[in-house]
């Protein structure tokens, strides 16, 4: 449907109704021009030598006139176009940007798209703040619904969560029950997540916290981060300095990146520069500690059964524990061959 609709024709139509001076204020207001330039109130105002607020009002006169032309009435289906693509497309409330580009691929024409959405008495522009992004409406109910169920699914995120898209489609719908059923679907809610400003995906297409570090991240240690956790098992470092400029095309020194992972307490180094990520259970510190605090959580143990548990933490030789627990400092060898602390 969107193609029917021929924006600049019907913009130049509307323009039309207006007096030069007039015309002249909405095209700069608007980006009407070829080039799309977009002026302020107070630029506009300086190039005609009155205030600001004159201008506004210029622009005020400009639309009301529009709207009492005869050239309205009688163009007034295009209005009854957008509103039905902007059902179709977001179920009458739909962020700007992406409506736009969903509309036509030429930017200088979304201009063009604003000036008929201000000028249509339907719509309603709601600007963009903390929480969510320039948006338009033409459904009160439905937009209700969506902002509270934005703000439920928002509540349920901890800074630490990536979700896959998919559950997160599937737990926004369970917010969405009250939409009407032919809003109720896996793309009405792709396009409405995209609404909230609190709410993000990440490169790899992982949903979250958009503040979070894991969402928007911001330095090699975030991006090492999301590379281990996607590979899901111990990396080196020169490996996951490789990944990350594959992946994010971020340029990764590996010696920078080595010590951003030491750094860091979210990795642990469980071998010769492997290192792993602390959520998955793994505890810091050499194999002394690894040692120390298996025998503090499970007590006195054979030498085969704290070999067991250190190679769980640590990629190393058995050798090198067994090493280690020879260390009369800090273990003891009890008469039965058992091991215990100091």
């Amino acid at each position: 449907m969107a193609t029917y609709i021929k924006f600049k024709p019907i913009t130049k139509k509307f323009l039309g109704a207006l007096s030069d001076r007039v015309k002249k204020v909405i095209v700069l207001r608007f980006g009407l021009g070829d080039d799309g330039a977009r002026e302020t109130l107070e630029s506009i105002g300086k190039q005609y030598g009155v205030t600001r607020e004159r201008i506004r009002q210029i622009e005020d006169f400009g639309l009301h006139a529009i709207r009492k032309s005869d050239v309205y009435k009688e163009e007034n289906s295009v209005f009854d176009d957008l509103s039905g693509l902007m059902r179709e497309y977001g179920g009458g409330i739909v962020d700007e940007k992406d409506f736009y580009s969903h509309l036509h691929k030429d930017e200088l024409i979304h201009n063009h798209i604003n000036f008929l959405l201000v000028l249509g008495e339907q719509f309603s522009k709601h600007r963009e703040d903390d929480i969510y992004t320039h948006r338009w409406i033409i459904d009160r109910a439905v937009s209700d619904i969506v902002h509270k169920a934005i703000s439920e699914l928002t509540k349920t995120l901890s800074e630490d969560d990536l979700i896959t898209e998919e559950d997160i489609v599937v737990s926004f719908l369970e917010h969405l029950k009250d939409v009407p059923k032919e809003y109720h679907n896996e793309t009405h809610a792709r396009r409405w997540l995209s609404l909230s400003k609190k709410i993000g995906v990440n490169p790899l297409g992982e949903w979250g916290v958009s503040h979070s570090p894991n969402i928007n991240a911001r330095g090699i240690r975030d991006y090492a981060f999301l590379i281990i956790r996607r590979h899901g098992s111990p990396m080196h470092f020169t490996e996951v300095a490789r990944e990350i400029t594959n992946v994010f095309e971020k340029k990764a020194h590996i010696a920078t990146c080595h010590n951003e992972l030491i750094k860091d307490r979210r990795f642990v180094l469980v071998g010769r520069g492997l290192y792993a990520l602390k959520e998955w259970g793994y505890a810091r510190g050499i194999v002394r500690d690894v040692i120390a605090d298996i025998l503090k959580k499970h007590g006195t143990l054979q030498k085969e059964e704290i070999v067991e548990h250190v190679m769980k933490e640590r990629y190393v030789k058995p050798n090198t524990i067994i090493v280690n627990l020879q260390n009369p400092t800090y273990f003891k060898k009890n008469s039965n061959g058992t091991f215990s602390l100091k």
